[in-house]
């Protein structure tokens, strides 16, 4: 199967998120990884993202929500931004402050040369944390939605609610997201005994 895989195992997950700011410290890496885990956003749209959209410069704060209109689908998007991702983006926007200044139109990952963060040096930086984890399966830069999908299911979070932020056009759509297998269902069955 050629299809991105969520991360279900939270060790791994555990492990995962923190290998770049752990194991091979990298802040700009450890912020892609962490926004991405966090966010459910395509990572079109997260490598587009640029400081005004998560930092605003006249109050000089972080600002509470991430507003932004998806490239894919056309619509307006606004994701709160919680406490793993100010954590990433203080220390990352300190690093980064300490080599030169940051312009609100400049793009919150950039590459070593200053230009935006390409899909491929993304997809290279997610694939080199999910094999030094020992992390199965097919893992992508998709694989950060659909984790944020799994785990929001699996806490509790209803579906439908999903599907609107994921901005799906189709239940069905967001059921193959969340990646439910059959160890899945016979756990539902294990734990609801009427």
């Amino acid at each position: 199967m050629n299809t991105a895989q969520p991360i279900k195992n939270p060790e791994e997950l555990k492990h995962f998120k923190n290998y770049y700011k752990e194991v091979k410290p990298n802040t700009r890496n450890y912020v892609l990884l962490t926004i991405g885990l966090n966010t459910a956003l395509r990572i079109s749209d997260l490598l587009s993202l640029q400081w005004q959209q998560v930092y605003d410069f006249s109050k000089q704060s972080f600002r509470s929500h991430i507003c932004l209109v998806e490239q894919k689908t056309g619509k307006y998007s606004q994701i709160y931004m919680n406490t793993n991702i100010l954590q990433a983006l203080i220390p990352y926007k300190e690093f980064l402050e300490r080599e030169e200044y940051i312009v609100p139109e400049q793009y919150l990952l950039l590459s070593q040369r200053k230009f935006p963060l390409s899909r491929s040096q993304a997809w290279r930086i997610v694939k080199v944390a999910a094999k030094d984890c020992d992390i199965p399966g097919v893992i992508s830069p998709h694989s950060l939605r659909k984790t944020f999908g799994y785990h929001a299911c699996k806490q509790g979070v209803q579906p439908t609610l999903l599907m609107d932020v994921f901005n799906h056009s189709s239940f069905e759509v967001t059921r193959r997201y969340l990646g439910i297998e059959q160890d899945d269902r016979d756990e539902v069955f294990r734990n609801i005994c009427i």
